[in-house]
């Protein structure tokens, strides 16, 4: 499959920077929300480490998926 200017309009430019900003923007939140402790009812203190751990594993997903994309590597054939 050939790709013109028009198959890849996504692809290139600002389409990379999408996902190193979401990418920080998990990361300072997670750091953010370990920083700032536990507060409240300790019956809820599992579901905010769970909440916090799971923006760790995000940011570092999405930064992964941002380096895949900006190194030109868009989909995997599993044939």
């Amino acid at each position: 499959m050939t790709e013109g200017n028009d198959g890849d309009a996504g692809r290139g430019g600002g389409g990379e920077r999408c996902w190193w900003a979401a990418s920080f923007a998990q990361l300072a939140w997670g750091i953010y929300s370990f920083r700032k402790g536990y507060s409240g009812d300790s019956h809820l203190m599992p579901l905010k480490a769970f909440a916090v751990a799971s923006l760790f594993l995000g940011a570092t997903t999405t930064a992964g998926v941002g380096t895949l994309r900006s190194s030109g590597i868009y989909s995997v054939n599993m044939s």
